[in-house]
């Protein structure tokens, strides 16, 4: 798979990275990462290509393009990254993070005859806000792993990614860390190398930085206040879960899916999957599903 950057702006200037995979093609997918993991990192993790959901996306016939949101991957850091964590309150919300997907599509539109939009777990905060708040329209939208209204409260992240304290502008990760948390292998070192050697790593250190607004976005989902109003969605919506999936829980995921305001809406399961599903096992399932549900929208 070839594989190229591409610099684009949001409509107040950040400069955005929007990674791009077999552009020639009629229709194309844009790809929105979560809370933790840029785009390269999430969809096209540099090691042998089967991990790799760009790669899955052109051999079924459409151009892949993964946004780095801004804070993340190769896009442009936040200023506030440049002060300590606590003196700022957390940066890159649902909102902001609007902007630069609406400027993925916008990019990718202007380029194909259509456009598809998937994003997971944060990644539905930030494109259900798109579709539901900003006017945004594709041909159809996948919520991958998506949070809107967990029965949980934040606790349940705060121990599943080691969050501390009160939330600041940013947060920092090891490799120690990342490694304890996801477990040694080939794919964490392709996820790492992805990671750290971005602009979110920080000189000198084995060690990257990461906004810290999709912690609040999800601290007012758990509330019950998401960012985005799943009624105003009106574009054709897959809402995709895996079983085994402890943070995108199967009556949240139903909850958003029954509070969809599109008139072509469809709920599905990966029988064990987890949240991190388009990595594990299952992956050639979710790419394949998710594909189907944009031939028939």
């Amino acid at each position: 798979m070839s594989l190229s950057a591409h610099d684009i702006h949001a409509a107040d200037g950040t400069r955005l990275n929007l990674w791009a995979t077999g552009t020639d093609a009629a229709e194309a997918v844009v790809f929105v990462h979560g809370a933790i993991t840029n785009g390269r990192a999430l969809f096209a993790p540099p090691l042998d290509g089967s991990y790799s959901w760009l790669a899955a996306t052109t051999a079924r016939g459409r151009a892949a393009y993964a946004l780095d949101v801004r804070g993340y991957g190769d896009s442009e850091q936040p200023g506030v990254f440049e002060d300590p964590p606590g003196e700022n309150p957390p940066a890159v919300r649902a909102p902001t993070a609007g902007q630069d997907i609406t400027a993925a599509v916008e990019y990718a539109m202007a380029r194909h005859n259509a456009v598809h939009l998937v994003g997971v777990s944060w990644g539905t905060m930030t494109s259900g806000y798109s579709l539901g708040e900003a006017g945004l329209a594709v041909d159809s939208y996948a919520a991958v792993a998506p949070v809107y209204k967990p029965a949980y409260d934040f606790t349940l992240i705060r121990e599943a990614l080691d969050v501390e304290g009160e939330l600041g502008a940013y947060m920092t990760e090891t490799r120690t860390e990342a490694e304890e948390r996801m477990g040694a292998s080939e794919l964490f070192e392709a996820i790492w190398a992805a990671q750290a050697g971005s602009n979110q790593g920080i000189e000198g250190q084995n060690a990257y930085k990461g906004p810290m607004g999709s912690f609040a976005d999800t601290i007012d989902c758990c509330q019950g206040t998401p960012p985005y109003d799943a009624t105003n969605i009106e574009v054709p919506t897959l809402v995709l879960r895996g079983s085994a999936d402890q943070i995108a829980g199967r009556s949240d995921a139903l909850t958003l899916y029954d509070e969809l305001g599109a008139a072509v809406t469809e709920y599905a399961e990966i029988g064990g999957g987890d949240h991190y599903m388009m990595h594990g096992p299952e992956r050639e399932r979710v790419y394949t599903l998710v594909d189907h549900f944009q031939n028939r929208a």
